[in-house]
């Protein structure tokens, strides 16, 4: 095993300057860091990172718990994460829990005791038994798509979901569409229920009411959207514009109304939430609102770094503005 004695053999220094480069704790002069950096390449030396974690108490970690990498919303995100923790010299730690409250809890404790420096969390729902593991810790944790919280140790970082929807329903309305069917998510989830909220303010603004047999919850997924969507062709006269939560919802709604004969945006329009990749792909290419994903995950990063490297106290909320992309899946106003 190589030792920092052997690198300092090698480069012509002391022990302290090895370390000095290796740990970027003290400036060193330029000439003498290359010679450093030529031993450490020479003698492939690779620093102990378990005992400078227990030196330092830093590991220099990010835990991350998500719902699922696969899908293409916590993907956009985690890159956002992944691509500052590397910049600014941390790991990332990815947990995917499937938002199971035994998984969840479980892999807390594992990041735990990998001694993390700071914890993100973007979760569909976050189960009880993780709520109380995480109110026992005092980890420094940005929580993405959450509800806010007192408590100093924990930030929120959102987009503002009340107005993004606002946004979607104000398209539709100019359109001249005003027979509206929302595809929510479950009444629990924190940005379903601003979205919702969001949609019947800009409903009531005009005095158009929502009734409760167009209000469809899903679970969010594709294969929610495309049941949701029969449902709705099969229990009475379609809706002239259907408001999908989120993207993937959206989608799996147009897969049903095209298999079921219908002629979009002619017959039925369409929009969605989050502007995935995919859906411009769509066909028609899928209308939506642009939540900034990259920009979320780049901003609770930010944030956590800034608190573990600077003692900087958290914002406790931060909402970032979402934006109305038009593509085919509207249609125009009739003349």
């Amino acid at each position: 095993m190589v030792r920092l004695k052997d690198v300092a053999r090698l480069a012509g220094v002391s022990i302290t300057t090895v370390s000095h480069v290796v740990n970027q704790s003290r400036a060193v002069a330029p000439e003498t860091r290359a010679r450093v950096q030529r031993a450490i390449a020479a003698l492939d030396y690779r620093p102990d990172t378990v005992a400078r974690t227990l030196k330092s108490r830093r590991s220099r970690t990010i835990g991350m718990i998500v719902t699922s990498a696969d899908n293409p919303f916590f993907s956009a995100l985690i890159r956002g994460v992944e691509d500052h923790c590397f910049a600014c010299g941390y790991s990332l730690m990815l947990c995917n829990a499937d938002d199971v409250d035994d998984k969840q809890v479980a892999y807390l404790e594992t990041l735990l005791e990998r001694r993390i420096d700071g914890l993100i969390v973007m979760t569909s729902r976050n189960g009880p038994g993780f709520l109380a593991a995480l109110n026992r810790q005092a980890l420094p944790t940005v929580m993405l798509d959450a509800a806010a919280t007192p408590r100093p140790d924990i930030a929120v970082v959102n987009d503002d979901s009340r107005l993004g929807a606002r946004l979607a329903i104000e398209h539709l309305l100019a359109r001249g569409l005003d027979d509206i069917a929302l595809l929510t998510g479950p009444a629990d989830h924190p940005r379903s229920e601003e979205r919702l909220a969001g949609a019947r303010a800009a409903c009531e603004a005009v005095g158009l009411a929502l009734p409760a047999s167009r209000i469809i919850v899903t679970n969010l997924q594709a294969d929610g959207g495309h049941a949701a969507m029969r449902t709705l062709l099969n229990k009475g006269p379609r809706p002239q514009a259907v408001f999908a939560f989120n993207d993937l919802t959206a989608i799996g709604a147009l897969r049903a109304a095209v298999d079921a004969g219908l002629r979009l945006p002619d017959e039925l329009s369409i929009i969605g939430y989050d502007d995935i990749d995919i859906g411009r792909y769509a066909s028609p290419a899928l209308t939506t609102i642009h939540q900034p994903i990259y920009e979320l995950g780049a901003t609770a990063i930010a944030q956590l770094i800034e608190r573990l490297e600077h003692g900087r106290p958290f914002d406790p909320v931060t909402a970032l503005p979402p934006s109305l992309v038009i593509r085919e899946s509207v249609r125009q106003r009739l003349p």
